[in-house]
Protein backbone atom coordinates (compact mmCIF):
# COMPACT_ATOMS: atom_id res chain seq x y z
CA UNK A 1 0.00 0.00 0.00
CA UNK A 2 3.15 2.41 0.84
CA UNK A 3 4.73 1.97 -2.28
CA UNK A 4 1.74 1.94 -4.50
CA UNK A 5 -0.13 4.89 -2.64
CA UNK A 6 2.84 6.95 -1.05
CA UNK A 7 5.19 9.33 -1.92
CA UNK A 8 8.54 8.23 -3.99
CA UNK A 9 11.80 9.79 -4.24
CA UNK A 10 14.60 8.00 -5.34
CA UNK A 11 18.33 8.26 -5.61
CA UNK A 12 21.21 6.52 -6.59
CA UNK A 13 21.87 3.79 -3.86
CA UNK A 14 17.99 3.42 -2.44
CA UNK A 15 14.37 4.69 -3.05
CA UNK A 16 12.32 5.84 -0.44
CA UNK A 17 8.01 5.38 -0.40
CA UNK A 18 6.64 7.69 2.08
CA UNK A 19 2.74 7.62 3.34
CA UNK A 20 1.96 9.65 5.65
CA UNK A 21 -1.78 8.68 7.65
CA UNK A 22 -2.84 11.31 10.18
CA UNK A 23 -5.79 8.96 11.53
CA UNK A 24 -3.24 6.60 13.08
CA UNK A 25 -1.75 8.32 16.42
CA UNK A 26 0.90 5.62 16.18
CA UNK A 27 4.77 5.58 15.74
CA UNK A 28 5.99 6.02 12.15
CA UNK A 29 6.70 1.86 10.52
CA UNK A 30 9.71 1.56 8.97
CA UNK A 31 10.53 -1.17 6.31
CA UNK A 32 13.27 -2.57 4.22
CA UNK A 33 13.65 -4.02 0.90
CA UNK A 34 17.08 -5.77 -0.39
CA UNK A 35 16.70 -7.48 -3.55
CA UNK A 36 18.75 -10.12 -5.10
CA UNK A 37 20.21 -7.64 -7.58
CA UNK A 38 22.17 -5.82 -4.62
CA UNK A 39 24.46 -8.93 -3.84
CA UNK A 40 24.83 -11.91 -2.31
CA UNK A 41 22.76 -12.74 1.42
CA UNK A 42 25.93 -11.68 3.16
CA UNK A 43 25.32 -8.59 1.29
CA UNK A 44 22.32 -8.22 1.33
CA UNK A 45 22.12 -8.48 5.33
CA UNK A 46 24.63 -6.18 6.02
CA UNK A 47 23.07 -3.68 3.49
CA UNK A 48 19.55 -3.51 5.69
CA UNK A 49 21.46 -3.83 8.85
CA UNK A 50 23.01 -0.58 7.72
CA UNK A 51 19.87 1.12 6.96
CA UNK A 52 18.41 0.20 10.03
CA UNK A 53 20.79 1.88 11.74
CA UNK A 54 20.76 5.47 9.82
CA UNK A 55 16.91 4.94 9.88
CA UNK A 56 17.26 5.11 13.73
CA UNK A 57 18.56 8.43 13.78
CA UNK A 58 15.50 9.80 11.53
CA UNK A 59 13.06 8.28 13.16
CA UNK A 60 11.84 11.08 15.54
CA UNK A 61 11.41 13.67 12.76
CA UNK A 62 9.00 11.11 11.24
CA UNK A 63 5.43 12.32 11.25
CA UNK A 64 3.53 10.36 13.55
CA UNK A 65 1.64 7.26 11.77
CA UNK A 66 3.40 7.65 8.79
CA UNK A 67 4.84 4.42 6.69
CA UNK A 68 8.19 4.71 5.40
CA UNK A 69 9.56 1.75 2.87
CA UNK A 70 13.04 1.70 1.98
CA UNK A 71 14.34 0.26 -1.35
CA UNK A 72 17.96 -0.55 -1.78
CA UNK A 73 19.18 -0.22 -5.40
CA UNK A 74 22.39 -2.62 -6.27
CA UNK A 75 24.47 -0.26 -6.11
CA UNK A 76 24.30 0.39 -2.40
CA UNK A 77 25.85 -2.79 -2.14
CA UNK A 78 29.37 -1.59 -2.27
CA UNK A 79 28.22 2.30 -1.28
CA UNK A 80 30.11 3.61 1.84
CA UNK A 81 27.91 4.33 4.90
CA UNK A 82 28.56 7.77 4.04
CA UNK A 83 27.10 7.87 0.90
CA UNK A 84 23.76 5.97 2.16
CA UNK A 85 23.24 8.29 5.07
CA UNK A 86 23.27 11.54 2.51
CA UNK A 87 20.95 9.45 -0.19
CA UNK A 88 18.36 8.24 2.47
CA UNK A 89 18.44 11.59 4.24
CA UNK A 90 17.80 13.21 0.86
CA UNK A 91 15.74 11.23 -0.60
CA UNK A 92 13.12 10.98 2.50
CA UNK A 93 13.66 14.95 2.63
CA UNK A 94 11.91 15.06 -0.78
CA UNK A 95 9.21 12.32 0.20
CA UNK A 96 8.09 15.02 2.33
CA UNK A 97 8.61 13.39 5.44
CA UNK A 98 9.88 17.57 6.62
Amino acid sequence: MTVRHGSKAGRMHLVVHLLPDATRASEPEVGFVVSRGVGSAVVRNRVKRRLRHLMRSHMERLPAGCRVVVRALPPAGDAPTVALEADLEAALHRAGAW
